[in-house]
C-alpha cells in the first residue's frame, strides 16, 4: 500500500499550489479602483498600461523620431538632433544616449525604462488603481509556475505508483484513477487562471484594461499624430508606420533579445 503515501504527497502538492494560486488571483483582483473613474489616460500611461516600462522607452523613441528630434537609423542607432527634452521621459532618453549625441538603441531603450521618471509614472498608475503592482504580478506569475510543477510532480508519483507491485486498490478502483483526481485538479486551476488569472498578470489592472479599451477603439481611425501614437502605444512597434523607424527598432530587438 506504499502507492498511498505517494497519493498522498500528490494531494499535497496539488492542493497547495492550488490554493495559493487562488489567493494570489484574489490579491490580484482587488486592486483599489476608487480613483480610476473618469481618469484620462496620457500616452506615457497608455504605453506603460500596455507594455510596461520598456513601451513607455518605445514611445518616447517613436515620438521623437516623428518630430524630427531624434534619428533612429535602420542599423540601430539613435542619433540627437534636437538635444532639448520636452519632458522627463524625452530628458531620461537623452541622459541614456550621453553628452555625444550618439548611441546603440539597446542600451537607450534599456536605460530609459529603468529611468526614476517611469518609476513615478508606476507609481501613480498604481496609486490609481490603473497598474498592478509588481509584487502582485510576481505574486501570480509564481504560483501559475508552482501549479505546473505540482502537475509534472502528480504525474511523477502516479508513474512511480504504476511501477509497484500490487497496484490496484482495496475497493478494486484502479490506482491510475486515483492520481487522475489531483491532476484534474491542477490543470483545472491552470485552465481558469489562462482565462482569469491571465489579466492580472499583465501591467494594466481591469481598470485599466477597460480603459486601454477604450483607446484601442479610438486609435482605429487613421487622423492625427495623436491617434498615431496611441496606436504605437497600445500596440508596440508593429503599429510603427514608418518603414525606417520600425527597421531601427526591430534591429533592436534582434539585437538585444527583446520584442516590441
Amino acid at each position: 500500500m506504499f502507492w498511498v503515501l505517494l497519493l498522498l504527497l500528490a494531494w499535497a502538492a496539488a492542493g497547495i499550489s492550488c490554493t495559493r494560486l487562488c489567493l494570489a488571483a484574489v490579491r490580484a483582483a482587488t486592486v483599489d479602483t476608487r480613483e480610476a473613474h473618469g481618469h484620462d489616460l496620457t500616452l506615457y500611461e497608455a504605453a506603460f498600461l500596455s507594455g510596461g516600462p520598456a513601451r513607455v522607452a518605445d514611445l518616447t523613441l517613436v515620438s521623437m523620431a516623428r518630430q524630427r528630434r531624434l534619428l533612429l537609423a535602420h542599423t540601430g542607432w539613435a542619433t540627437v538632433v534636437d538635444p532639448r527634452g520636452r519632458d522627463d521621459m524625452e530628458r531620461s532618453v537623452l541622459g541614456a544616449i550621453g553628452p555625444e549625441g550618439q548611441s546603440r538603441i539597446a542600451p537607450v531603450r534599456a536605460a530609459t525604462a529603468a529611468a526614476d521618471s517611469v518609476h513615478r509614472l508606476a507609481d501613480r498608475l498604481v496609486a490609481a488603481g490603473l497598474a498592478v503592482p509588481d509584487g502582485a504580478r510576481s505574486t501570480v506569475a509564481g504560483a501559475v509556475r508552482q501549479v505546473q510543477a505540482a502537475s509534472a510532480a502528480v504525474l511523477a508519483l502516479a508513474v512511480a505508483a504504476l511501477l509497484l507491485p500490487a497496484r490496484t486498490s482495496g475497493s478494486g478502483v484502479p490506482v491510475a484513477v486515483w492520481f487522475a483526481l489531483p491532476l484534474v485538479l491542477t490543470l483545472s486551476c491552470l485552465a481558469i487562471a489562462r482565462i482569469e488569472v491571465h489579466p492580472y498578470t499583465r501591467w494594466a489592472s481591469p481598470a485599466g484594461q477597460r480603459l486601454l479599451g477604450t483607446l484601442a477603439r479610438h486609435s482605429d481611425a487613421s487622423g492625427d499624430d495623436r491617434t498615431y501614437l496611441t496606436s504605437v502605444a497600445v500596440r508596440g512597434v508593429r503599429a510603427i508606420g514608418e518603414p525606417d523607424v520600425r527597421a531601427a527598432l526591430a534591429h533592436r530587438d534582434r539585437g538585444a533579445g527583446h520584442s516590441g
